[in-house]
């Protein structure tokens, strides 16, 4: 079943649950899946499962980005609803890399492009990201590779 649909599906049970915050980040997703949608279709291209995959992993980003700020600025309350949507969100991204599968596709990706420093960074970040793209944090992604060329 296509992501749309089952955010679809699964925003109808939402409703009928009476589950207020869940419905509303699945109406969220589903509003930033349908603008994905319409600007593609302006291009003359269709929603991909990978277009699907970058609008939720930008709005786990976000909700990411916001925890944090939340937290520096002491809105514990707010910290809450985030994580809280944060973890709705994840439901729907694919299965995260465990840091030892992502050590495997830098490791690979420094092979690869023959890295042997630091100045090698812009080489190998674009490989692994292509390889790692919404199942691992770009931070973590860049601190991996950034460890692994002595940077």
């Amino acid at each position: 079943m296509p992501l749309k649909e089952k955010i679809a599906a699964d925003l109808t049970a939402a409703m009928k649950a009476g589950e207020k915050l869940r419905l509303e980040t699945l109406r969220t997703l589903r509003a930033a899946l349908m603008e994905r949608e319409i600007a593609l279709r302006g291009e003359g291209k269709t929603l991909t499962p990978e277009d699907e995959t970058g609008v939720l992993t930008s709005a786990a980003k976000r909700r990411r980005e916001s925890i944090e700020q939340f937290q520096k600025g002491g809105r514990t309350d707010l910290v809450e609803q985030e994580t809280a949507e944060l973890a709705i969100i994840s439901e729907y991204l694919p299965q995260a890399l465990t840091p030892g599968e992502l050590r495997a596709i830098v490791e690979e990706a420094v092979l690869q492009t023959g890295a042997t420093g630091p100045a090698d960074f812009g080489k190998v970040m674009p490989l692994v990201m292509k390889q790692a793209k919404g199942r691992a944090d770009g931070r973590a992604v860049q601190e991996m590779v950034k460890q692994r060329l002595g940077g």
